[in-house]
């Protein structure tokens, strides 16, 4: 059996023509563009260059993006401020804080500084209630674009025994509530677990989103079963490729497979934000 590859970049190309569309209509109802702020803290180079890329996609969906850069030194209750300020600016639709942020700074309180209706990376306590109770809010962007990548190759997810290696409050655990809220059956498992091998062997999705290269090896994987890797690090995924390409019916590549749909997701959900706020003006007396 060899794998076929869910290819999150030609789904991904896909969900960005729709939203460029969806943006077009937007300015020509509204007369304005929509607008995703990025909040950038330090000079990592990483965050840096996955700031510009999503500069680049917010332009070519004619999206206008707004930098803000912050020093590293930034305290806490300053970065806290400044993100409160966006939350209150009308003309700001969606608030991205590129994460993660300098150790010092307490990055809990700063996403709670994200008004839910502009939290359209879905990181607020507010979305991950709303993908736990399947009610109306934003995904957590990389989840999200998982979902959408596994729906754009229809692969059923009810009765499914999915294990989520992963529980980080913006990628393992939204991601278990998502695959919950479509009826799968979820293990999460995480560094505490005492037989991931075990778990792995009798899943029929996986999702890896622990941060460790090859942590799941190829011969754990039962055969036709769905492999998703949301893990990069050292320029390698979670997931032991080849030999795992060589049991699973689906696999995602790393990268060019969950990569892709995390940005085009977050700009789905940044258009989307900028019609419930001009749905929300409407209603204002």
């Amino acid at each position: 059996m060899t794998a076929k590859i869910l290819d999150g970049r030609a789904v991904a190309h896909r969900l960005l023509d729709d939203v460029a569309a969806d943006t077009s209509r937007f300015v020509e109802e509204f007369g304005r563009t929509p607008v995703l702020a990025t909040v950038l803290v330090g000079d990592d180079p990483a965050s840096h260059t996955y700031v510009r890329m999503k500069a680049n996609r917010c332009a070519e969906v004619g999206m206008l993006s707004r930098r803000i850069d912050i020093d590293a030194g930034v305290a806490t209750g300053k970065l806290v401020q400044q993100i409160e300020q966006l939350s209150s600016d009308p003309e700001v639709d969606g608030i991205l804080l590129q994460h993660p942020v300098p150790g010092h700074i307490d990055e809990r309180a700063a996403f709670e500084a994200i008004a839910p209706s502009k939290d359209v990376d879905g990181v607020t306590r507010t979305s991950f209630a709303t993908m736990a109770f399947a009610e109306k809010g934003f995904d957590s962007a990389t989840p999200g674009g998982i979902m959408r990548l596994l729906a754009a190759y229809d692969i059923p997810l009810a009765g499914q025994r999915a294990v989520v290696i992963g529980r980080s409050p913006i990628l393992g655990k939204p991601m278990g509530m998502l695959l919950l809220g479509q009826n799968a059956t979820v293990t999460y498992c995480h560094s505490k677990t005492t037989d991931l091998a075990r778990e792995v062997e009798g899943a029929d999705v996986v999702v890896a989103a622990a941060g460790i290269p090859e942590l799941v090896r190829g011969a754990w994987i039962k055969p036709g079963s769905v492999i998703i890797d949301a893990g990069y690090a050292d320029n390698r995924g979670d997931v032991e490729f080849e030999a795992a390409a060589a049991r699973a019916s689906f696999i995602t590549p790393v990268p060019g497979g969950v990569g892709p749909m995390t940005i085009a997701t977050l700009l789905a959900q940044t258009i989307a934000a900028a019609r419930r706020h001009e749905a929300e003006n409407r209603r204002q007396p």
